[in-house]
């Protein structure tokens, strides 16, 4: 199973990205994907940006894998 992230990029060469999830950065390969600039949102597997996202759909996609990441986090601290 995949947990599809959505990534900014940062940077851009040679058909590289820098890209970043909540600071993090790594390098994605652009070569399936046309038309993507720095700003833009992509998901990644594998190590090739596979989708392009636009920012309200990248925010919401955060904001829910936040919000489910917090309600693990009390389950633990509860079970502790």
């Amino acid at each position: 199973m995949c947990l599809a992230i959505p990534s900014k990029v940062t940077h851009i060469e040679n058909g590289m990205a820098t890209i970043d999830v909540d600071g993090v950065q790594r390098s994605a390969s652009l070569m399936l994907l046309d038309d993507v600039n720095i700003g833009d949102y992509v998901i990644v597997h594998a190590g090739f940006a596979i989708q392009k996202l636009d920012e309200a759909a990248a925010a919401e996609s955060i904001r829910l894998l936040r919000e489910a990441a917090a309600i693990v986090d009390d389950l633990n601290a509860e079970n502790e």
